[in-house]
């Protein structure tokens, strides 16, 4: 997850003012306890009104100084964790669009889709709350214990064993959590792959009489994923209770231990009721980094599987100079042999031939002889085993890929439509097609669905 923070280097100067803020409102949430044992020992136990009114004055502008600078903290925080969120996001899919087919394979389209959306935002939520979480609850935490124990040095010994207790505990919680969320992802992973599976065959599926199948699939692979969620949710629904129980038997022992130092004159109202104000503010820090351990490990899953992404490299690409050829139409294979991976035979084998301008050229064969294979080895979705594929008489793999996509006119086996209307989908591979042209094109479409 380290590695993904050098996102955040565009907003540096929002994360140094999300510190400032923050260690401020750390610095008047602490100052407040003991402006507030000030009002005790020298106001109300002495009668004096007068300074009641002054330093409750200061105590209310304490406050409203706290409340501003937590909200200017807490915009600040979610423009730097949004921002970063997007901008994986924006390289996430920047890089998958330079993959091969062989690499859309590797990963799969469902998980690159769960890993573009869902580990994301998994990682941009722990940011935008680790902002705020992580600056904030150590100061609290740290400082808490401090003023505590320039309050009554006696006192702070119920911390001093509370402590360890509740970090042990977050630690075997997040030792049972860690696993458990590394395998949701995965098994989200699944759901998506049946639904998308489902979405896209459903003609295949009804016509084949399916659905029933398919459904007891979808549900194994969803009950699988509600299983290890209500796993999870458990230990998180425990976690809850014990620390508020915690924090309770704190209160309670320091309110019966300052009782009796306070019965002895070795302690004042205002002074024990401070220190139960900042066992509390320790204790409401250690519950933050509490839930930031429920949701740190899920984003670090989520994020080895971002970076799983960005490590692969594209096997196909463009060569340092790429040459230039006229649009002329020719395109020659002279011995091309192609397997896919994993494959124990090649897909097609020392394979010759030349297509030329202003010719019909028919590959006729049965399913899995190899015709779509070919034709993908001319734009360089995949590239050749060996042998090699030129295109008006340059290897394809000495060209830009821009450059050689350009000269083909491509109509795939399965139609694909994306969002908005049939004239909008014709121009995606022409912008500035005419009215007759769009016509055209959509009965050479009409016509390609039909013949297959």
């Amino acid at each position: 997850m380290i590695r993904l923070f050098g996102y955040l280097k565009p907003y540096t100067g929002a994360l140094f003012w999300v510190v400032v803020f923050l260690f401020a409102q750390s610095i008047a949430e602490l100052y407040l306890p003991t402006l507030m044992s000030d009002v005790v020992n020298n106001g109300m136990m002495k009668g004096d009104t007068g300074y009641i009114w002054k330093y409750g004055g200061y105590m209310l502008l304490v406050a409203l100084g706290s409340s501003i600078c937590s909200v200017f903290g807490s915009y600040l925080s979610s423009v730097a964790g949004v921002g970063f969120g997007r901008d994986i996001r924006d390289n996430v899919f920047s890089h998958v669009e330079s993959y091969s087919l062989h690499e859309f394979d590797k990963i799969g389209t469902a998980s690159l889709i769960t890993r573009a959306t869902n580990d994301i935002t998994q990682v941009q939520t722990v940011t935008v709350m680790g902002l705020r979480f992580m600056i904030f609850a150590p100061i609290m935490c740290i400082g808490g214990i401090i003023m505590a124990y320039s309050k009554d040095r006696e006192l702070t010994l119920i911390l001093a064993v509370v402590l360890p207790v509740t970090l042990l505990i977050i630690l075997g919680a997040a030792s049972l959590i860690v696993p458990l969320f590394r395998s949701m992802q995965g098994k989200l992973d699944k759901v998506s792959l049946v639904l998308r599976e489902n979405l896209t065959g459903i003609r295949v599926i009804r016509a084949f009489n399916r659905l029933s199948k398919e459904n007891e699939r979808f549900k194994e692979a969803n009950l699988d994923l509600t299983d290890t969620s209500i796993k999870v949710n458990k230990i998180m629904a425990v976690m809850q209770p014990v620390m508020i129980i915690m924090m309770n038997v704190t209160s309670i022992a320091i309110i019966w231990y300052g009782g009796y130092r306070i019965a002895q004159n070795n302690m004042q109202v205002g002074d024990m009721m401070a220190f139960i104000q900042y066992a509390t503010q320790v204790m409401f820090s250690i519950i933050m980094v509490t839930i930031m351990f429920v949701m740190v490990p899920r984003a670090q899953a989520s994020a080895v599987r971002i970076n799983e992404v960005m490590d692969i490299k594209p096997e196909i690409v463009d060569p340092p100079q790429g040459l230039k050829t006229s649009r002329e139409g020719n395109v020659e294979f002279r011995d091309v042999t192609f397997s896919y991976p994993g494959a124990e035979l090649p897909a097609i084998k020392n394979i010759s031939f030349a297509a030329c301008p202003g010719e019909v050229t028919a590959i006729i064969g049965g399913t899995g002889s190899g015709k779509s294979t070919l034709i993908n080895l001319i734009p360089r979705f995949y590239d050749v085993d060996s042998g090699c594929v030129l295109v008006d008489g340059v290897d394809v793999r000495q060209m830009e890929q821009k450059d050689l996509r350009a000269k083909i006119g491509f109509v795939p086996q399965t139609p694909i439509l994306f969002s908005g209307t049939v004239s909008e989908n014709i121009r995606y591979g022409k912008a500035g097609a005419t009215e007759e042209e769009i016509v055209h094109a959509a009965e050479v479409a009409q016509a390609s669905e039909f013949i297959s």
